[in-house]
């Protein structure tokens, strides 16, 4: 192979990626990466490559696995984050299909019945159910301790009540009672799925015990306006990320969306003409709520003069290339971010829902309305919050006894 120089960087590539190298620049290039930022992806291809030569593999060999692997080697070898990026290689995989080289993956070896049977419920929980993304992870995590503790993949045919039971006493005594509630959900819809695909004889469900424990039963909590407009003034607007991070703030605390809603908002959404936007809540609901003034110049100011250009079609979108779509984390870490910024005590994205029910609240917004405009599926969701208006709570104290007489 040759040792063709990059002009852009004059980072030397040697190994089986050499042949490759102007064509994956052109390609970081396509996808919005920075001179400097495609120095560093360049070098890291260049480590790749000398890693595939010491290895005796060609690029025909590199595969998702394989990148895996490497970066795995890279952490070992003491590189930095700064120093090591997935999506630069897994562009760079890209690029030599398109050149023609296959990349698929190592032939795997077929999935055992446990693993079918969990694609068969994760699929249920997301078709039939509705459940969230992450939701469907935990039960999915969840129920895999299950099975793997049955021993067999033909001990679930048998399955008793008492091995249910049994189950979830042996989870109680190694996790927080948060967490074995959480397995207790997982194992009911596990079994009453089971029993609808007619895996067990009978609906095992009831037999999982319920679970209770002293449990904190604090008010909603939100934040101070003057800490909301602390967290308001924290973004530059002056540049991109300021813009993006202002609008995502202000989306929270003005309409109360989740951290997901806001991550999963897309450009059709936003009907500008009704002044609505659509949310994309829990369970494949989905509701039209007002678009405030302020927030909509918010978004109007990121998309005009901050928003990457891509042909993604969610409304925010990463500060760095490549440029995809933001995940509902980045919604909690700029939120945290903008309270170090204030000098704020920090919170999640979480309690800035909280913030604008608690202004509702206390501008005497029922709790009907409360309940539509955080999406709620039971008003009961919602009655936890009538604990925040401590004036009306003292309306409906009883007098002390005897305390007229003192």
């Amino acid at each position: 192979m040759g040792r063709p120089t990059s002009r852009v960087s004059r980072v030397v590539v040697t190994g089986p990626l050499a042949a490759f190298t102007k064509a994956y620049e052109a390609e970081l290039r396509e996808r919005g990466y920075t001179r400097r930022s495609a120095v560093s992806q360049l070098r890291q291809v260049a480590r790749l490559s000398r890693w595939l030569e010491a290895n005796g593999s060609t690029a025909a060999d590199l595969s998702v696995q394989r990148v895996g692997e490497f970066l795995v080697f890279q952490r070992t070898m003491g590189r930095c984050r700064s120093q090591w990026s997935r999506p630069g290689l897994l562009c760079l995989l890209d690029v030599l299909e398109a050149a023609g080289i296959s990349t698929g993956e190592e032939s795997e070896a077929p999935p055992s019945p446990t693993e079918v049977l969990l694609g068969s419920f994760e699929h249920f929980l997301r078709a039939e159910r509705g459940l969230t993304a992450g939701t469907v992870r935990g039960y999915v995590f969840h129920v895999r301790w299950f099975l793997d503790g049955l021993g067999s993949d033909q001990a679930l045919a048998g399955l008793t009540a008492a091995e249910v039971t049994t189950a979830v006493l042996r989870r109680s005594a190694s996790v927080s009672v948060s967490t074995t509630q959480y397995f207790v959900a997982a194992l009911r819809s596990f079994l009453r799925f089971c029993f609808l695909e007619g895996l067990v004889d009978r609906d095992l469900s009831e037999a999982t015990l319920s679970v209770t424990g002293r449990r904190r039963s604090s008010l909603p909590k939100g934040v101070a306006k003057t800490d909301a407009d602390a967290l308001l003034r924290s973004c530059d607007r002056r540049t991109s990320v300021g813009r993006r991070d202002y609008a995502v703030i202000l989306m929270l605390l003005r309409l109360g969306l989740r951290r997901s809603e806001v991550a999963s908002l897309r450009l059709d959404d936003v009907d500008w003409r009704a002044g609505e936007l659509v949310v994309h809540g829990k369970g494949g609901r989905e509701d039209r709520l007002p678009l405030p003034a302020d927030v909509g110049e918010a978004i109007a100011g990121y998309l005009q003069r901050g928003r990457p250009t891509s042909d993604s079609r969610e409304v925010f979108l990463q500060a760095r290339a490549p440029f995809e779509p933001i995940a509902a984390g980045t919604i909690s870490s700029t939120v945290r971010r903008a309270c170090r910024r204030a000098g704020i005590a920090e919170v999640g994205a979480h309690r800035l829902r909280h913030t604008a029910a608690c202004e509702m609240v206390a501008v005497g917004v029922p709790l009907v309305e409360i309940a539509q405009v955080l999406r709620h599926h039971s008003l009961q969701s919602t009655a936890v919050y009538a604990r925040v208006d401590v004036e009306q709570l003292r309306l409906l104290a009883a007098p002390w006894p005897g305390g007229a007489s003192r």
